[in-house]
């Protein structure tokens, strides 16, 4: 055999590199890289918070009290609640009824129908959050006045809607409203995709046994797609938790720790607070500020960090087995 010979045999002429191996290492080095920027950018955004928020977080609260907002686990508390519950009520409305439209478009509508939806849903992730906090606050809070009215006196026995009903609408449950039709196409749209990739051969499998398209989805197609359904919800519950503009518009908010959804005594988040208060914050203040982003940063990445382990659980199913 020549050395010719030999060379077209390995896939490239003598003395000349594989260009698809080159490609490959090219493409394995720029997704190292990228990989390890975001492990820089992560890196880089918690040490500026850390380090400007230090001074509050060390501070006597002497001082605190005199030139800050007041001792920080206390003042911080009520907002990182509020911050939680607010992303929790989000969720507890968007999660079932993003499902359904998933569902809805991946297994029930016909094409013609489908491919629109589909499309309206991701037009509305895009969306600014600022129009959602005008409709929150100019329509949808003086909508809801006499629904909160009805809620207070049918099912004021319940904790969740007793108090005295807010005058403008404005509640807690209000911005919590407006978080959940924020969050519904980033869920909608990842479950979708989910859907779409459950094993065929499983669906026909249910169906050739005799099985409802209800009884094919929960069998087949929900195990299959649990993992990512769980990380479609913990993107919106990001989303949720950070959410500012839309929040600040809508609600009106305090330092307050109270699960009520329908009176004018709400608890605020975390974003918000920071964003009425941060253009006018001097000294202790603006450090009392950037660290209460830091427990907002913390709150985040424990979220994130208990989804992993709750997808890592169900990491050994596979649609191929």
């Amino acid at each position: 055999m020549t050395n010719s010979s030999a060379g077209l045999i390995g896939g490239t002429s003598a003395g000349k590199a594989d260009p698809k191996r080159v490609g490959d290492k090219v493409f394995g080095a720029l997704a190292g890289a990228s990989g390890i920027m975001i492990l820089v950018i992560l890196a880089a955004v918690a040490t500026f918070l850390l380090v400007q928020g230090a001074p509050a977080l060390f501070a006597d609260p002497a001082k605190l009290v005199s030139q800050g907002y007041g001792e920080f686990a206390s003042w911080v508390l009520p907002y990182a609640f509020g911050t939680v519950w607010a992303a929790t009520l989000a969720l507890a409305m968007a999660v079932p009824v993003a499902i359904g439209i998933a569902l809805f478009i991946s297994h029930y509508a016909p094409r013609r129908l489908a491919q629109p939806l589909g499309y309206v849903i991701d037009l509305l992730a895009a969306v600014p959050s600022v129009v959602f906090g005008l409709w929150g606050a100019e329509l949808l809070a003086p909508a809801v006045k006499g629904l909160y009215s009805w809620l207070n006196a049918n099912l004021g026995f319940i904790p969740l809607f007793s108090g005295q009903v807010s005058g403008t609408g404005r509640t807690i449950l209000t911005a919590a409203v407006v978080l959940a039709v924020m969050v519904l196409p980033i869920i909608t749209s990842l479950s979708r995709e989910v859907f779409l990739q459950a094993p065929r051969l499983h669906e026909e499998a249910a169906l050739a046994l005799g099985a409802t398209r209800w009884e094919m989805i929960r069998m087949a197609v929900l195990p299959f797609a649990r993992p990512g359904i769980i990380a479609a919800v913990m993107l919106g519950l990001g989303r949720a938790l950070g959410e500012t503009m839309a929040v600040t518009m809508v609600l009106s908010g305090g330092r307050s720790i109270s699960f009520e959804v329908l009176t004018s005594q709400n608890p605020n988040t975390i974003a918000a607070t920071i964003a009425l208060n941060f253009p006018e914050a001097f000294g202790l203040k603006t450090n009392q500020l950037i660290a209460a982003g830091l427990v907002l940063f913390l709150i985040t990445l424990v979220v994130n960090m208990i989804a992993r382990w709750i997808v890592s659980r169900r990491a050994e199913y596979s649609g191929a087995n």
